[in-house]
C-alpha cells in the first residue's frame, strides 16, 4: 500500500510540475502566426516588412490592408482562401491558427 502511495504521489508531483511547465510557455498569436506565415507562405508571398514577393503575382502581406480589412481575412483562413489564379493552393487553418495570422499581419500595418 505504501509503494502505491509513492507513485500516487510522485504522479502528482510530476503532474504539478508539468503543468508548471504549461503555464510557462505563453501564447503569442503574433509569433505563432508569424511562424504560419513562414511555414506556408514564404515561397511566394513577402511576408515581412521588407521584400518582394517570390512570384510577382503574389501580393507583399504587408500591402493586405490596402486590399482587405485584414480583420476579415480570419473566416477565410478557416474556411479555405480560393483565388483566381492556380498557383496559390488551398489552404485551411483552424480558428486559433487564423486569428494568429490575422495578428501577425496587423502588426504588418502602418
Amino acid at each position: 500500500m505504501r509503494t502505491a502511495a509513492r507513485a500516487v504521489a510522485a504522479l502528482v508531483a510530476q503532474l504539478g510540475l508539468l503543468g508548471g511547465l504549461a503555464v510557462a510557455q505563453e501564447f503569442d498569436p503574433v509569433e505563432d502566426g508569424r511562424a504560419l506565415v513562414a511555414m506556408y507562405c514564404t515561397d511566394c508571398h513577402a511576408t515581412g516588412t521588407t521584400g518582394e514577393s517570390p512570384l510577382p503575382i503574389a501580393p507583399r502581406f504587408r500591402d493586405l490592408h490596402l486590399r482587405y480589412d485584414v480583420e476579415f481575412l480570419s473566416e477565410a483562413l478557416v474556411e479555405g482562401i480560393v483565388t483566381a489564379h492556380p498557383e496559390m493552393p488551398q489552404f485551411e487553418f483552424d480558428p486559433d491558427q487564423a486569428a494568429a495570422i490575422v495578428a501577425y499581419l496587423k502588426t504588418l500595418e502602418p
